[in-house]
């Protein structure tokens, strides 16, 4: 039987798969966002709207069964100040106007940074989040925001998927594809020996869709079955589309304080979360979500690199010329410094 669904950032770039994932199940979707959607059917509609619009209630009492919240301000956009308002008071007007008109399940995606950098690895849904920067902090808040919510009686679980990749993912992926196009030496940190697990964005949504079938409050970690090091991955891209680009290590301690200090002063995209995590090891394990929900990622880490790199060449002259609106996974980065460190390693 169709479902009449919710998913708050539908225009984003996670977000947009969730709404496509939903059409395909016969469903009806709303999307809620302040950007206006790129894709159209008869069986979507929009609302545009701030997701801390005090008069949301009145906007989403429509009889939604789900709701998916997707709308965040993501690292990238390294704005104090919004990661809270967005990502903390807005899950709290809207869990305050699902609670009002009845919405009978929430799925919220949060993510793997509420971890910080883990003690241990593989990550269980049992580890304490301990963040350690302001867009993991903010997340975490969510998500105890959530809490308190389903002591009130919400029906609400916690997706936390690792870092996204598929094809459309742009953002500081953009970097790094350009950079092998151009066959430009690409970093890693103490050699990429790191382990770090991605997930695709077809994968987290047929999580997603499994989690909000599945009735009562939960916890998910969500990432791909099949992954290895930081430094493997890169290279086997490399290889699979013969770029002339090389892999060059430089010290962890050394780029961290490099990546901080261009971050502060405006010249490079990155932010506290890339420079904390990017050469150290993070990867879940998925067995809760596969034994409780039948979840089974489809894609690899290579194989979600390969395909999102093939994607980004097909397209690159319309990504180029791209403006700055919309959400900052769907567009490229501007590469500013990051240009003189690759011509440098």
């Amino acid at each position: 039987m169709s479902k009449k669904i919710l998913v708050t950032g539908g225009s984003g770039y996670f977000g947009e798969t969730m709404v496509n994932k939903h059409l395909e199940r016969g469903d009806f979707v709303h999307i809620l966002d302040i950007n206006k959607p790129n894709i159209q059917h008869s069986r979507l509609s929009f609302i545009q709207c701030d997701i801390n619009d005090k008069s949301l209630a009145s906007k989403i009492d429509l009889g939604f069964d789900i709701v998916h919240h997707n709308v965040a301000q993501v690292p990238i956009a390294k704005n104090k100040k919004i990661f809270w308002k967005v990502n903390k008071d807005g899950i709290e007007n809207l869990l305050k106007a699902c609670s009002e008109v009845g919405v009978k399940k929430i799925i919220n995606t949060s993510s793997s940074a509420v971890y910080g950098v883990p003690k241990h690895n593989p990550v269980l849904e049992t580890d304490l989040p301990r963040p350690m920067e302001d867009y993991g902090k903010a997340k975490y808040e969510a998500e105890l925001i959530c809490e308190k919510y389903i002591q009130k009686g919400l029906d609400i679980s916690i997706v936390r998927p690792r870092t996204i990749m598929g094809h459309g993912r742009l953002g500081i992926f953009s970097i790094l594809f350009e950079w092998i196009y151009s066959g430009a030496n690409i970093p890693v940190l103490d050699g990429g020996k790191n382990i770090y697990q991605f997930v695709h964005a077809n994968d987290l949504a047929d999580a997603c869709v499994l989690v909000a079938l599945k009735p009562g409050a939960n916890k998910f970690n969500i990432g791909a079955e099949e992954f290895g090091t930081m430094y493997d991955v890169l290279n086997n891209l490399i290889l699979a589309t013969n770029s002339k680009s090389k892999i060059k290590s430089i010290p962890l301690k050394l780029a961290e304080i490099s990546m901080n200090l261009t971050s502060f002063l405006g010249i490079s995209p990155l932010g506290p979360y890339h420079s904390l995590m990017f050469g150290r090891s993070m990867y879940f394990d998925i067995s809760k979500a596969k034994n409780e929900l039948g979840f089974s990622p489809k894609y690899t880490n290579d194989q979600m690199f390969l395909e999102t790199y093939r994607w980004y060449v097909a397209n690159r002259d319309a990504i180029l010329k791209q403006g700055s609106s919309g959400s900052l996974h769907k567009k490229p980065v501007k590469q500013k410094i990051l240009k003189i460190f690759s011509k440098i390693f």
